[in-house]
């Protein structure tokens, strides 16, 4: 069975980015897995990062993530990224030197080492735009930072990408479905 620790990040809980993560931990724990939830907004997170060194919070995260075996993100995407408190949220908790450190190649040039390789990401997003608006013109950037630009540098390579598309303009019938994707994704073994 699976172990997942969610990192959840909108304000509403009546959002749809909530139903997802009601779908998500009810599937989840209905197969047998157990989950873990952090609640940014619920628990207040503080995103500013000022390099000081890491808090209890982030300590606390990180353990929790060290005995987890999947990390699933669950966020809306605006101005092409997530929140600022999940994002900050990144930046803390998956930081170096603890989920990647740099090997220096020659000068000042070198590539990171990611030390979550035993990990695995799944991460649910939302869009108000249609699929086409964002694959075409905009180029699929919130998948490339966060898949190449984040899980990648911390060496997790096995990663699920859901997007959900234009959801404040969708009927109840094509939200039905996208939770019922939410759900077989949660579900498998």
């Amino acid at each position: 069975m699976k172990k997942f620790f969610i990192v959840y990040g909108h304000y509403n809980e009546n959002s749809f980015n909530a139903a997802i993560k009601d779908t998500f931990i009810s599937s989840a724990l209905n197969a047998g897995h157990t989950v873990d939830l952090v609640d940014l907004y619920k628990d207040k997170f503080n995103p500013v990062f000022a390099g000081e060194e890491p808090g209890n919070d982030v300590l606390d995260h990180r353990s929790r993530i060290e005995s987890c075996d999947t990390i699933v993100l669950i966020a809306p995407i605006w101005n092409f990224r997530m929140p600022a408190i999940l994002e900050g949220w990144i930046d803390k908790v998956l930081a170096p030197p603890w989920a990647f450190s740099f090997k220096q190649l020659v000068g000042n040039y070198g590539y990171p080492q990611g030390h979550l390789k035993d990990k695995k990401a799944i991460i649910f997003c939302t869009y108000g735009s249609p699929r086409l608006a964002i694959t075409t013109f905009f180029l699929n950037l919130p998948i490339r930072r966060l898949k190449r630009g984040v899980f990648y540098i911390c060496g997790i390579r096995n990663i699920i990408y859901k997007r959900y598309f234009a959801v404040p303009f969708v009927d109840k019938k094509q939200r039905k479905k996208f939770l019922e994707d939410v759900s077989k994704t949660a579900s498998k073994k």
